[in-house]
């Protein structure tokens, strides 16, 4: 066994992708989460299956060797537990990050292992391990003193982009996890000063940024896309809308934009990023990997935050000159996803909708300014929504 590894948020992602990779490396697993029946369920099952799904079929892998703490009422466990650890990683979604962080700022500050506990957080975000270490060193969790002079000795932090998708589970699946076959985690080298911790499948790299917008802004953008599209449409699954002529030419024509920014800004030639264009396409229409718009898409105002899949690369774009049509429709589509039923941001972009003008809606939505060359052309969408809803 190489150690021990920490896992906040028990979910799909957690159990089927990170502890997979985890597993294969021979760490002992620690899963922290907050729902009592998933901490109960993983701490009475003593080890469950992931299935990867290919164009080749499927093969599958036993995961044992893990126990799972409710943070909600062991919290000195997950402390005790995290300070002693070699890693502590996260999928919990962007907006969780700061309930976590007192947890992992007490950890490490009860810390006496001489290797620093390494932090990685595995978010569909730019730069997620930043924003998780703004929470932890923020003055209310961690004395300044302390991240003065010993963070650096306990703790070190590097940014990563993963990639894999897990579509809708069948039901009474239990703890196990069908999984896409295909996965890429990139992990940024430059904030482990002592040396990067060993992980199996991780792709180790020194500058992060290319690889994480071309990402977020091929494999996030294609899917929001073809969801939204769908959802719109009255289309049932994923599948079905990339097989819809209509929709798969306009997640093309979303894919020709955010490539033209991804092989201008980081170099990338156009031969490559057409080849991971058309890796992209087939996975999200892969029949196998059954997902529905409502899952793809929840979490709309996230979505169209003014670093995510839409806004980021066509504001970029927008400062660069390029005249964006395409992701401006997808983010019309993402705007008309309202009041869909388990998501909580889709009633909140529906009373955003109703209640703001649009000029107060653009900025609240994409943290767009009016002065942004992109400004006009989100407002115009807006506009377009909100008179449909009149």
């Amino acid at each position: 066994m190489v150690g021990t590894a920490v896992h906040f948020g028990g979910g799909n992602i957690g159990r089927g992708f990170i502890a997979e990779l985890f597993h294969k490396t021979g760490y002992r697993i620690v899963f922290i989460d907050v729902i009592d029946k998933l901490i109960d369920d993983i701490n009475t099952t003593k080890s469950y299956t992931v299935t990867e799904v290919g164009a080749d079929g499927e093969r599958s892998f036993t995961i044992d060797n893990y126990v799972a703490i409710n943070s909600k009422y062991h919290e000195a466990e997950c402390i005790d537990e995290i300070s002693k650890a070699d890693i502590v990683t996260c999928a919990v979604g962007p907006n969780v990050l700061k309930f976590i962080a007192p947890v992992i700022a007490k950890a490490i500050q009860k810390r006496t292992v001489p290797k620093p506990l390494a932090v990685i957080a595995c978010e569909n975000m730019i730069n997620a391990t930043d924003t998780l270490k703004g929470f932890i060193v923020d003055e209310k969790n961690m004395p300044k003193d302390f991240v003065e002079k010993e963070l650096s000795s306990k703790a070190e932090f590097g940014n990563s982009a993963i990639d894999r998708i897990v579509p809708t589970q069948p039901p009474n699946a239990g703890l196990d996890v069908k999984i896409e076959k295909f996965y890429e985690w990139c992990v940024e080298t430059s904030g482990f000063k002592s040396g990067h911790p060993e992980i199996e499948g991780v792709h180790w790299v020194e500058d992060l940024e290319p690889f994480i917008e071309r990402k977020l802004f091929t494999v996030n953008t294609s899917h929001a896309t073809a969801a939204y599209f769908g959802y719109n449409k009255g289309v049932k699954t994923i599948h079905e809308a990339m097989a819809d002529p209509e929709i798969k030419n306009e997640v093309h024509e979303a894919l020709e934009e955010t490539s033209h920014l991804i092989i201008n800004k980081h170099g990338i030639t156009k031969e490559a990023q057409e080849e991971y264009v058309n890796t992209i396409i087939t996975r999200i229409s892969n029949p196998h990997l059954e997902d529905v718009p409502v899952r793809v898409g929840r979490a709309p105002i996230r979505k169209l935050g003014r670093k995510e899949r839409f806004i980021g690369p066509a504001s970029q774009l927008a400062e660069r000159g390029y005249d964006v049509t395409a992701l401006i429709k997808g983010v019309e589509m993402a705007l008309r996803f309202q009041n869909v039923e388990g998501d909580e941001e889709s009633f909140e972009l529906a009373k955003i909708m109703s209640s703001m003008s649009a000029p107060e809606a653009t900025t609240k939505l994409t943290g767009l300014e009016k002065d942004h060359p992109l400004y006009e052309k989100v407002l115009k969408a807006v506009e377009k929504v909100q008179s449909e809803k009149k």
